[in-house]
């Protein structure tokens, strides 16, 4: 992967994180936290997709690699949601 295409995906699992978490109603952090929960999201959002074996919705391509979307967005606020779950009741606080 390109230097270009990498910037681009990270843009979009920031974004992707950013929406997640603005969902969830829980910030992990800053940027860099959103790619994360980008990332994680979009791993979890396919698991989920295939355990529940639903389609791939808007699915978007960067240098050939496939980068679900809408499932990303809902992972990332899951797991938004369970870290706010974590966080916030003083678990790990």
């Amino acid at each position: 992967m390109s230097l270009g295409g990498l910037i681009v995906l990270l843009i979009v699992a920031a974004v992707v994180g950013s929406i997640g978490q603005a969902l969830a109603g829980y910030s992990a952090g800053g940027c860099l936290l959103s790619i994360v929960v980008g990332f994680i999201g979009a791993y979890l959002g396919l698991w989920l997709a295939g355990v529940l074996h639903l389609p791939e919705i808007f699915m978007i391509s960067i240098e050939g690699r496939p980068f679900p979307v809408l499932w990303a967005i809902i992972g990332s606020a899951l797991f938004a949601g369970i870290l706010g779950l974590l966080f916030r009741r003083g678990l790990f606080a």
